[in-house]
């Protein structure tokens, strides 16, 4: 299958920086919660990462994976260090919105973002085992997920932990509501904010404290609140925007999130904040408290993304003229 020229180039400085004497990698982070900026990650830690995901998944030498994400950044660069560290045959294919629509092959394994999966559900059967990054999964995603044989399984991570530390099943559940499990020697905790807080030698030298709010389930399983940052403070009660956004994108159909703006009343006014044309929803359909029920809604024709399409909020919150 023939590449792009820029596509080819991203594959071969990668793979030439890893071959070479240096014991580091130099990473991009996408942004998605700041403003990007490149880390230096240690080569043996980043072998390490990909030992763990290989006793969690049970992904052994001869795994057919497929490669189907940019490479200049983690997650990428990630599948290419599992193959060559755990012995896979990986196929790879130039990253695009519906990967598997021109393949015919079956899988063993792979790592998609959201908007991938859900364009390839009819051919989801073609891999035995997705984990999916970049972002929350909505429920309505989910709830199609629940008709496949293949194992589909959320991530929790970042560049500075080399991808995910943590795994969540989405599909046909022994058990609901269904937690994060952390990986192999991991340790985790929370701060005073109740933001998770990790601790894993084999892939950092440094405890990493995050800004995503938790609920520790037990020593190795929590739930995730959402983004410390993003918290609402409306008339003294605290909201979760990304609980909430899990609790709409049943009824929503089309790309959203939920906000805050000034409100002299309350502090903070919760807002709902749509992508493209106008659409009437009845949030009386879904389950919300009265404080989750956004008191303003706002359209936008195009949100502001990063590079690895991911909502920036802020930005795009600052196009709406209150």
């Amino acid at each position: 299958m023939a590449f792009t020229k820029s596509f080819s180039q991203d594959i071969y400085h990668f793979l030439e920086s890893w071959f070479s004497t240096s014991d580091f990698i130099t990473v991009q982070t996408s942004g998605s919660t700041g403003i990007p900026k490149s880390i230096s990650l240690k080569k043996d830690q980043m072998v390490n990462s990909a030992l763990a995901t290989g006793v969690f998944f049970n992904v052994k030498a001869g795994t057919k994976a497929l490669l189907c994400l940019p490479v200049n950044y983690i997650a990428g660069k990630m599948m290419l260090i599992r193959a060559l560290t755990l012995g896979w045959h990986l196929d790879i294919i130039e990253p695009n919105s519906t990967p598997l629509k021109r393949l015919s092959k079956t899988y063993d394994f792979t790592a998609m973002v959201s908007i991938q999966v859900e364009n390839s559900i009819d051919k989801l059967n073609q891999i035995k085992k997705i984990i999916i990054g970049g972002g929350a999964v909505s429920n309505l995603l989910q709830e199609r997920l629940q008709c496949l044989n293949t194992e589909v399984f959320a991530t929790y991570g970042m560049t500075e932990t080399i991808t995910h530390i943590a795994v969540k099943k989405l599909n046909n559940l022994k058990q609901n509501p269904n937690f994060y499990e952390i990986l192999p020697n991991i340790n985790i905790y929370k701060d005073y904010r109740n933001c998770l807080v990790v601790q894993a030698s084999k892939v950092s030298e440094d405890i990493i404290f995050t800004n995503d709010v938790i609920k520790l389930i037990s020593d190795t399983e929590f739930e995730w609140l959402g983004r410390f940052d993003n918290v609402i403070n409306s008339g003294g009660i605290k909201l979760y925007p990304e609980k909430i956004e899990e609790k709409l994108s049943k009824i929503i159909k089309q790309r959203f999130f939920v906000a805050s703006i000034p409100d002299n009343v309350l502090g903070q006014k919760l807002v709902l904040i749509l992508e493209g044309e106008f659409r009437n929803y009845n949030l009386n359909d879904i389950k919300l408290t009265k404080y989750e029920i956004p008191k303003q809604l706002f359209f936008i024709e195009k949100f502001v993304e990063t590079k690895t399409k991911k909502i920036q909020r802020k930005q795009t919150l600052d196009l709406i003229n209150f």
